[in-house]
């Protein structure tokens, strides 16, 4: 289960600070809340003995359980007092004088404080009631004692995990996957063979399907390459789904089955293909069969390469009469501790004699499975106190039996070393999908919404908190396939590491499917797996949603009832993220505006939604909003200003202009997102009012003309990207009406670290604005696809801070300029005359860049191996 710990710290947290106080006292309910703060911090002494001792004692196990769900309900009773005055202040805003009505109204002070009162009463005596059956336990008080953890440095930056270079000791084993694929059918009658990779969990077999999927040799063989990821979904309409997805790139979900097995077999017809199906459980026979049929349309010597634990399966879908799979075996030791040494050490210099030899007894340990060696050297990494390094070799986990299919003990050994926080934060994601696709920018604002971030000071960003314990997770091996983008990089977890956060967070998850039968009241997230499960009537038990906070639909694309949304919505009232993407709906109810706690609502890939509801704009707690692709959305909400906790808005819309959209009224707004939108010709002017804002990318937009000139004012901007603008004209107006007598504005000037610049055709040069607002801050520079242009400014040589510099597809422009003394990296890629310029030693402009440590022109690596 979800440890008690974090829920009562994170109470007493919200309790004791200086802004909640505030509030308490303006409702006159100070008094009970700081008697239950008393209470709270007597029974959070004795919290961590508890966790302890419930394994052995049935009663403590229940008395933690109804602890949790007393901060839980708790915390939705505290969480009113922000959302009354979040309504307070757009009422305000809003200047609305219907005070006859309030009066009477629940929305009535008076009435409010009362209700309030009578609430936290109710909370408190709950708690007494708990902290007075803590007595029969003889806990003993314990702070929580961090020194026992392994102190854990982040790596410096984050990488892909599947580049041949980080899979050591797999070379053997990708030449026989590939000579087995290039083998002709052993049967005749056979158009299509299935190769099964068998081995136990974390042995490394995606990985090695990735080597063999991305090989040049198989690239050349295969006319069509297929990769999905099944687990559990096996049912011929996902499989389906997911194939033709992978093929077009198009979700086709909401067709009948006999649709899309004819799209199936058009995509499939006649060409010789590789399908790489991952994480298969499935040991039905019958249902294998009915699906192979399904896949016969294609040429003869077509292969499907399958990843699974289990022999049955690798039994039941191999080739009959030819291979029964491929067993991956365990790396050799020797494999196994360049692994680990890799993982372990920042630096050569940090390989101490004592050091090695710990870590070469901790590898014997680890039965020659990379992941539980990855997981061990990354926990360790930078840690040269030999005393860490003891306490691994030498911890009870080696004691532990590995039962087949079991999760590794050394994953929920590394997990038992993160702070509380760090452990929740994994936890929610099991309400994720198997090889789910996370963003950067999404997890973090996830973990958010359900308070899962806490700063140190006032001055602290929850989005930087955020950002830094994903990057820990990423250093720990929590996360892996990490690919890094502009402004955000994606990655996917583990499959034993999802296991694992099922485990702990059994009890307040549930996966819901076809077979569900109820919903215990206990739960609190709650995720709805495939179409079968959001089409079942689950009227019976849907009245138990009342505590839910979660719910997420994973339903691949395919039409989700709107009845059910709506029944879904109407009855949680305590919802704080709801994840409507790609659901096919065609309209989101009005009572979403009921939903006053929701914190992020994704919309995304809703293809046929046209209007969103105005009630959507009151919600005043909302932080996310994402309606990334929704194409046939015609407008926004015409109350969207209102919106006053918004944090990130991602925006599609058919809109030719965002000028009166009231989105320069999102004074909380850090992150903008405009993409997809065909028709916008113009932004909106108030721009410069956007205070905080750090991130702006506009993407697909191909009829945008200008930005407004109140641009340069954006007085947070750290990055901007414009991609795929082809209209875009990027120059402003230097002199805005009456600009000279705000003589603030000349020490807003924004401080952009990164721009990145592909796809606008017009762009000849830098304009002079963009480079005034970066001079001494930017970073890193990224041109990209633009046609017509044709010069770097020489004021380049004075940005200080620019380290990374990369052109590509610019065929106009031929030179660099002089004395770019700072920077480290240049890539060169579609740039004839300039890469001729730039050529090792004989270049025109190479003594430009000689000093430059890493260079690399047209995929060709000039100078370092760590590019």
């Amino acid at each position: 289960m979800v440890e008690s710990f974090l829920p009562l710290e994170k109470l007493t947290e919200k309790l004791g600070s200086r802004a909640f106080q505030e509030l308490l006292a303006l409702y006159c309910v100070k008094n009970d809340a700081e008697k239950l703060k008393e209470t709270l911090t007597t029974v959070k002494s004795v919290v961590l003995d508890a966790e302890e001792k419930q394994v052995h004692i049935h009663q403590l196990r229940d008395w933690l359980e109804k602890l949790k769900d007393a901060c839980y309900d708790a915390e939705d009773v505290l969480d009113e007092f922000e959302v009354e005055d979040l309504r307070r202040q757009v009422m305000t805003q809003r200047s609305i004088g219907r005070k006859l009505r309030n009066f009477f109204g629940s929305s009535n002070p008076i009435a409010f404080r009362f209700r309030m009162c009578q609430q936290i009463k109710k909370v408190r005596e709950r708690f007494d009631e708990i902290a007075n059956m803590m007595h029969k336990f003889d806990l003993t008080a314990r702070l929580d004692d961090c020194s026992w953890r392994i102190v854990h440095e982040e790596r410096e930056s984050t990488h892909s995990f599947v580049r041949p270079s980080d899979i050591i000791g797999r070379d053997k084993d990708r030449e026989k996957v590939i000579e087995a694929l290039m083998q002709a059918s052993s049967g005749e009658s056979e158009t299509v063979s299935v190769i099964p990779i068998v081995g136990i969990g974390g042995l490394g077999k995606t990985a090695l399907a990735q080597l063999v999927f991305n090989d040049q040799r198989v690239e050349e063989h295969f006319e069509l390459k297929i990769w999905i990821c099944v687990s559990e979904d096996f049912g011929e309409r996902q499989i389906m789904t997911k194939i033709i997805k992978s093929i077009t790139g198009q979700n086709q979900g909401d067709l009948d089955i006999e649709q899309l097995q004819r799209i199936l077999r058009v995509c499939l017809n006649g060409k010789r293909y590789l399908l790489v199906m991952d994480d298969v459980w499935n040991e039905d026979p019958k249902v294998w069969d009915k699906l192979k049929s399904l896949l016969s349309g294609g040429a003869k010597g077509s292969k499907i390469l399958v990843t699974t634990r289990s022999n049955k399966v690798a039994s039941i879908m191999g080739t009959r009469g030819g291979t029964t799979g491929y067993n991956l075996q365990g790396l050799p030791f020797e494999d196994c501790l360049s692994l680990f040494m890799k993982c372990a050490f920042k630096e050569e210099r940090d390989k101490h004699s004592n050091l090695v030899k710990i870590g070469e007894e901790i590898v014997k340990k680890c039965g020659g499975i990379p992941l539980a060696v990855r997981t061990l050297g990354s926990l360790l990494y930078c840690s040269t106190d030999e005393h860490d390094w003891e306490y691994v070799r030498d911890n009870e986990i080696w004691k532990l039996e590995q039962k087949a299919n079991d999760i590794l003990p050394v994953l929920r050994f590394s997990y038992d070393q993160l702070p509380p926080r760090l452990k929740q934060c994994v936890a929610y994601c099991c309400i994720f999908p198997k090889d789910y696709q996370f963003s950067s920018v999404y997890l973090v604002q996830f973990w958010m919404a359900q308070g899962l971030l806490h700063p140190l000071n006032e001055n602290d960003e929850l989005d930087d908190i955020g950002m830094r314990s994903l990057k820990q997770l990423c250093s720990r091996s929590f996360f892996h396939d990490l690919v890094r983008g502009f402004e955000m990089f994606t990655f996917k977890m583990h499959d034993l590491i999802h296991d694992l956060a099922q485990l702990v967070a059994k009890g307040e998850f549930l996966i819901v499917n076809s077979d569900c039968q109820s919903i215990p009241k206990r739960v609190r997230h709650l995720s709805f797996v495939g179409a079968n499960a959001s089409r079942k009537d689950f009227s019976s038990f849907l009245s138990d949603l009342g505590r839910v906070r979660t719910i997420f639909f994973s339903i691949n694309d395919e039409k989700v009832s709107q009845s059910f949304v709506r029944s879904c919505i109407s009855k949680s009232q305590f919802l704080r993220v709801l994840n409507l993407s790609g659901s096919a709906i065609e309209a989101l109810p009005r009572e979403i505006g009921n939903l006053k706690h929701m914190r992020y609502l994704d919309l995304s890939r809703n293809y046929k939604i046209k209007k969103l509801p105005n009630a959507i704009c009151e919600l005043h707690s909302l932080q996310t909003l994402n309606l990334e692709e929704c194409l046939e959305l015609e407008e926004l909400p015409k109350d969207i200003r209102y919106l006053v906790s918004l944090r990130v808005f991602e925006v599609t819309t058919k809109q030719k202009s965002l000028q009166d959209s009231g989105i320069g009224c999102l004074v909380s707004l850090r992150c903008l997102i405009i993409s997809h939108c065909r028709n916008l010709e113009y932004l909106f002017d108030d721009i410069d009012q956007l205070s905080v804002l750090r991130s702006l990318l506009i993407a697909d937009c191909p009829r945008l003309i200008s930005l407004p000139p109140a641009m340069k004012y954006l007085s947070s901007l750290e990055t901007l990207m414009f991609g795929v603008c082809e209209s875009l004209s990027l120059n402003l107006s230097m002199q805005l009406e009456g600009e000279g007598s705000h003589q603030a504005r000349n020490t807003t000037r924004p401080h952009l670290r990164k721009l990145l610049i592909a796809g606008v055709t017009p762009l000849l040069e830098l304009p002079q604005w963009l480079l005034q607002v970066s001079a001494r801050t930017l970073q890193n520079l990224f041109i990209a696809n633009c046609p017509n242009f044709t010069a770097l400014p020489e004021s380049l040589r004075n940005f200080e801070a620019l380290e990374g510099l990369v052109i590509g597809n610019c065929p106009k422009l031929s030179s660099l300029p002089e004395d770019m003394l700072h920077l480290k990296t240049l890539r060169i890629k579609g740039c004839p005359a300039l890469s001729d310029r730039c050529k090792l030693l004989t270049g025109e402009d190479w003594h430009k860049i000689a000093h430059v440590a890493h260079i690399k022109l047209d995929d060709e690596i000039i100078k370092s191996s760590d590019i």
